[in-house]
């Protein structure tokens, strides 16, 4: 059995950089994680500039980028194999979007975090179910830690476990889900020579097809198709499939003829958004995408779960949860996050534009 101030389910972006905000002010905090590593990859790799901010406010930033990142120059849209518009930075902003490797970004968060000895971290730890009290109160997890069976006593939860979260569903805390009519195939191919760092668009089949320059040399294909589609693609030839992405971007050929040669090079993922109207429930807190999972469209999601623990943290202090301010908090995020997945919806409705010539 093990008590505990603060307990964080979820070692991603949001759980991990609210885990070390608290250890520094002095509150026991442990960190729950289901798989042995932290360091997995996620699709949701890319920096905005208010997630920039939140890690270089926290002396996070320069310690990431000694590890490696990639800032993305320009924004180009291409159409029948040509480059059609582009789109530059702002001076003062210098990028259009960061690309930082799950791993860089999560090693720093938890080496930081390792040095208070009020915190810690348990991997390899999957929750069964919430703990109450005689009065119905949560008052913690039950869990196992590979075949060991483990409690956890905590004054507080905060499920920052994903889109899935066990934390969410065992508090009984309902989401209202939005399909947006399409999924998304992802594969990453290594980037050709002298390839310039940038997020490539194009349209295909009335879908959009985007590449995504990563850091350590690679290209991210993010391919939207019809919701449900899938399992029909899949059955015709993938050459088809092939020579269409060629078409849109024939930089790519020899990377993509020899990288990608069946289906089962590319990962598909389930496209939808999602909030909870109830952000806490007694002594349970969701936050990041187990309160409000975002589309890919405009990388907001990373940025997001690094606000929510950024703010999050402001409102807890050692032995006291300042009620107001959290309360002031759930309402402006909940604002702002209704913001971005209307902007998100709004961004797939008008990408076709892209490709217009007005005037």
């Amino acid at each position: 059995m093990i008590f505990t101030d603060i307990l964080i389910v979820g070692a991603g972006p949001s759980g991990s950089l609210l885990a070390l905000l608290l250890a520094k002010k002095g509150i026991s905090v442990t960190l729950l994680e289901q798989h042995k590593e932290i360091a997995r990859e996620f699709r949701g790799e890319h920096l905005n500039e208010d997630g920039e901010n939140i890690l270089k406010k926290h002396n996070l930033y320069s310690k990431i980028e000694k590890l490696g990142l990639l800032k993305m120059k320009v924004i180009e849209y291409w159409k029948n194999g040509k480059l059609f518009k582009t789109i530059q930075p702002e001076k003062q902003v210098g990028h259009l979007g960061i690309h930082v490797p799950q791993a860089h970004l999560l090693s720093v968060i938890i080496e930081e975090a390792k040095k208070y000895e009020n915190f810690s971290l348990m991997t390899n730890t999957k929750v069964i179910d919430l703990l109450k009290d005689e009065n119905g109160h949560f008052i913690g997890i039950k869990g196992k830690r590979g075949k060991e069976e483990i409690l956890i006593h905590s004054s507080m939860i905060i499920g920052a476990d994903g889109r899935y979260s066990t934390v969410r569903k065992k508090a009984g805390i309902e989401t209202i889900t939005r399909k947006h009519g399409y999924d998304l195939l992802w594969a990453k191919i290594p980037a050709p020579d002298n390839w310039q760092p940038s997020i490539k668009m194009a349209e295909v089949d009335g879908f959009q097809l985007s590449l995504f320059t990563q850091a350590k040399g690679y290209v991210q294909i993010g391919w939207n198709i019809a919701q449900g589609s899938f399992s029909k693609i899949r059955k015709q030839s993938i050459q088809l499939f092939i020579d269409k992405l060629i078409q849109a971007f024939p930089e790519l050929e020899e990377s993509v003829r020899k990288h990608i040669t069946t289906w089962d090079d590319f990962v598909l993922l389930d496209v939808y958004s999602n909030h909870t109207e109830i952000w806490r429930k007694d002594n349970i807190l969701l936050i990041g995408d187990a309160c409000h999972a975002m589309t890919p469209t405009g990388a907001f999601g990373l940025n997001s779960a690094l606000k929510d623990a950024d703010r999050l943290s402001e409102c807890i202090d050692p032995g006291n949860i300042n009620e107001l301010r959290l309360s002031q908090c759930e309402k402006q995020r909940k604002e702002e996050v209704k913001k971005l997945q209307k902007l998100q919806i709004e961004k797939e409705k008008n990408f076709s534009t892209q490709f217009i010539i007005i005037g």
